[in-house]
């Protein structure tokens, strides 16, 4: 299985730890993972701000930094999302079919691909878990409330195997953060007054260590929290997830 790590723009400039724990949680679970030093943006930034026939040579570019590999692994849903469905703006060559059927968000693929259902080690934490509109939506990774009243998700399976850990009871589970891409600059107020919103409902609920698997929506939950100097912490899941089987 011959695996490639995407590692987003924000991530790259902004939480590179994060990238760091992805790579090395993959190598405890047996995948030696690549990282192709060409590398882009996966060009959701422009295409979001409407101007994705800019973007196109950007997804060319992806497509052929990653179009050897099996898997290609990214710890963020929205932007696994982006090449899966946008990349259908582009000529359906083999390898562009190829890498948007590759492209996987770090979670599903520990879930999905690895089938992987519980994982060693203690997080002694109340844990809230936010899940992003394109990993749950649009990736289908949990279980959309307007559709069933049972929370369940791939991520929150793997983080309920952990010993001591509890998981927050919130109020609206599944609410959007407001962060949106280039939507929380175009619409700043209404995007913070939503962030505040879910951020409200953790502190309501007594959530300790705010979570999840996309960290363009943690970046604009840990800024509110923060702004209001909240003491919860913010951890992207693959940080929880490395940070156990290191204790395991």
């Amino acid at each position: 299985m011959k695996v490639a790590l995407f590692v987003p723009c924000y991530i790259d400039q902004f939480y590179p730890q994060v990238g760091i724990a992805t790579l090395q949680l993959l190598e405890k679970l047996g995948v030696q993972a690549h990282f192709p030093a060409q590398q882009t943006c996966c060009g959701q930034p422009l295409a979001n701000s409407g101007c994705e026939r800019d973007a196109l040579p950007i997804y060319k570019h992806f497509v052929q930094t990653f179009s050897d590999y099996d898997y290609v692994v990214a710890p963020s849903g929205s932007c696994v999302y982006h090449v899966r469905k946008h990349f259908d703006k582009l000529d359906q060559t083999a390898d562009v079919q190829h890498v948007r059927g590759a492209a996987y968000d770090l979670i599903d693929f520990i879930s999905t691909v690895l089938k992987v259902e519980e994982l060693p080690g203690a997080f002694p934490h109340k844990v809230g878990l936010h899940l992003s509109c394109h990993g749950q939506r649009g990736l289908h990774q949990a279980n959309e409330s307007e559709m069933t009243p049972v929370r369940d998700g791939q991520l929150s399976r793997l983080l309920r195997s952990l010993d001591g850990i509890e998981l927050t009871n919130l109020n609206r589970n599944d609410e959007c953060c407001g962060f949106g891409g280039t939507f929380c600059v175009s619409e700043a107020g209404i995007s913070a007054r939503m962030g505040q919103d879910r951020v409200a409902d953790h502190v309501r609920n007594g959530t300790q260590v705010l979570t999840g698997s996309d960290m363009s929506c943690l970046m604009h939950l840990e800024g509110i929290v923060r702004r209001a100097k909240l003491p919860i912490k913010v951890m992207h899941a693959a940080e929880i997830l490395n940070g156990v089987m290191v204790n395991a």
